[in-house]
């Protein structure tokens, strides 16, 4: 009782506080203030997990043989998924996975809220799923993790759903500032990625936030880039041809990469006993990872490795460890890595284990640029090309197209390894992969699910605003059904007491059989000799269309731009729901647009 008694005081001295900010501080100014809070608490989360992930790792790895194999590789990944899936269910009691995705959800259908159990639960299960080897990203989680951590914030002020969206995304630019010690990029990635506009209200917070969570990352880590590089080499514009080549496998590379993910997921997604997704995708990645030890967990080590020249490191703790100086078998091992990665990744997921797409995404681009450089510099066409040049502008080539994020992937690559003197090749090769994966695939892979829904929002105003409308929102029910076997007297009994010309006719379950319009028995509805021999099923007329409950605004807007009809029927599996009208979706559109683009 004391508990509960002292838990009652202090939710009304917060809510007595809520109540003097909103009447003292104005709305911006207190934006500002509560992104820099959000961004150093993310930037701290950032670096937390970054923390669990190094110790589990080199708990477990720190002593293995570089020289010949190690078997424990064949265990790790199993243990580590399966913790993940208890932790998962038996702790958080939600679906932790697909972390960009459900941000990119929340703010387009459910006005930004997420739950205060996904401050942590990402964090802790990915740390998991990554230190003891799934070949995934500690990226995504971060952003969900930041997201959730803004929109928390954001509701304990009772904030509106506006201004919630642009604390989600200043949590997720703060996540990423902290991870990479990249506050431009963090940025970029809310603008390109979550595609938050950015306007004179969004600008600031996300720029607060994402300087705070990189600053916490500079104060725990040191001003080190996150991936040693030392521009020793310098790049000539002979090579813009070669970029220009590089450009194009990375953006094939990224549909690849794609399409892997997404044909495996479906598998997984058709494996409807849980302990089988664990053995099949468990067994999957263990055997991979054993075979390739550089698919474990994030794989930057090997990143670094590429970059400072030291290739025949990526062979190491293998049963290939003495084909080592083999130049061709060096180029066949790299090029089997870059293809096993989408499949340890999508198996990693599958299972039950909780990662992003993020690292693998650079991790593949690392090994692309290099291996193209590699492959050059020995077929002998007289030039030699910068392997380490080529694998940093490989690593934002396919960041880009992956993610359809090129601004975000050329500053991220820059920032995170120092490599600002490449800034004309990082263009070349983000721009030009970008526009190849959209050649195939026009969404990126954490927009693509949405995209199939109708359920993302888009930089678009239109379709944005049209997708932030529900059609639960303008479904009108003040309609008087009547029946087909009702006698004309009875339908006059109906007309006298409804204030509406428009009646839906269904059957005894409810189904939709028709529409009577009052214009349409105007010429008989005095005639009292009909009363009792004509019957509504003589006079009724069939909907142009009908609209489903579940459907997309943006799907209804066609159907009324098809039928040029004022106002439709909206049924739910043939059943009567209620009628929409294109006036009702006018006002409303008016409405949120006038909310969505308010400054």
């Amino acid at each position: 009782m004391a508990y509960k008694e002292r838990h009652n005081r202090w939710t009304e001295l917060w809510l007595r506080f809520v109540i003097w900010r909103e009447h003292h501080i104005k709305e911006k100014n207190f934006l500002i203030l509560l992104s820099l809070i959000v961004g150093v608490i993310c930037g701290g989360a950032a670096q937390l997990l970054k923390f669990l992930i190094h110790v589990i790792a080199h708990a477990l790895t720190s002593h293995f043989d570089t020289t010949t194999e190690n078997y424990l590789y064949l265990l790790y990944p199993v243990v580590g998924i399966l913790l993940t899936v208890l932790f998962v269910k038996f702790v958080v009691k939600d679906n932790v996975s697909h972390g960009v995705t459900k941000v990119l959800y929340a703010i387009s259908r459910r006005k930004s809220r997420l739950k205060k159990r996904h401050m942590y639960s990402s964090l802790v299960s990915s740390a998991i799923t990554i230190g003891f080897g799934g070949s995934v990203g500690a990226e995504g989680p971060i952003v969900y993790t930041g997201a959730a951590i803004g929109s928390n914030v954001g509701q304990a002020f009772r904030l509106t759903p506006k201004v919630l969206m642009i604390l989600v995304g200043c949590g997720a630019a703060a996540g990423i500032a902290g991870i990479f010690r990249a506050p431009i990029a963090g940025m970029l990635f809310t603008l390109e990625v979550l595609m938050i506009d950015l306007t004179g209200l969004t600008v600031m917070p996300l720029l607060v936030s994402s300087i705070a969570g990189a600053t916490v990352a500079y104060i725990l880590e040191g001003y080190n880039a996150e991936f040693f590089f030392a521009q020793s080499e310098p790049y000539f514009t002979s090579r813009i041809p070669w970029t220009i080549g590089l450009g194009v496998i990375c953006g094939l590379i990224s549909f690849y990469f794609t399409k892997v993910m997404f044909m495996m997921e479906s598998m997984f997604s058709k494996i409807n006993r849980q302990w089988l997704r664990i053995i099949i995708g468990g067994a999957l990645i263990a055997c991979m990872v054993f075979l390739f030890p550089p698919l474990y967990g994030e794989g930057y080590g090997a990143i670094n490795e590429l970059l400072n020249g030291r290739v025949e490191s990526i062979v190491n703790g293998t049963f290939f460890y003495v084909d080592r100086d083999n130049v061709w078998f060096l180029a066949l091992f790299i090029g089997a890595i870059l293809l096993m990665k989408a499949f340890a990744t999508s198996s990693t997921n599958g299972a039950g284990g909780v990662g992003g797409t993020f690292a693998p995404s650079l991790f593949v681009g690392a090994l692309t640029g290099f291996l193209f450089a590699f492959i050059i510099n020995n077929l002998d066409f007289g030039l030699t090309l910068s392997l380490k040049n080529f694998t940093l502008m490989g690593m934002a080539g396919v960041m880009a197209g992956v993610m359809h994020a090129p601004l975000m992937a050329i500053f991220l690559t820059a920032e995170m390894t120092g490599g600002y003197d490449l800034f004309l090749p990082l263009l070349i090769v983000s721009t030009l992969a970008y526009f190849t994966i959209q050649c195939f695939l026009p969404y990126s892979i954490y927009t693509m699910r949405l995209a199939k829904a109708g359920d993302l929002l888009t930089h678009q105003k239109d379709k944005a605003v049209l997708t932030l409308l529900k059609i639960d929102n303008v479904i009108e029910n003040d309609f008087k059904v009547v029946h087909p076997e009702m006698s004309l007297r009875q339908m006059i009994d109906v007309i006298s007491v409804s204030n509406r010309n428009l009646f839906p006719v269904t059957d005894a379950d409810g189904m939709l059989k028709g529409v009577v319009l009052l214009d349409d028995i105007r010429n008989i509805m005095f005639r009292t000799d009909l009363y009792p021999k004509m019957h509504v099923s003589r006079f009724m007329a069939a909907v142009p269309d009908v609209i489903e409950v579940n459907m997309p605004m943006d799907k209804v807007m066609e159907i009324f731009d098809k039928t040029n009809a004022w106002n439709l029927p909206v049924v739910d599996n043939g059943k009567y729901v209620g009628f929409v009208s294109k006036s009702k979706i006018f006002n409303s559109y008016r409405r949120v647009l006038r909310h969505f683009t308010d400054d």
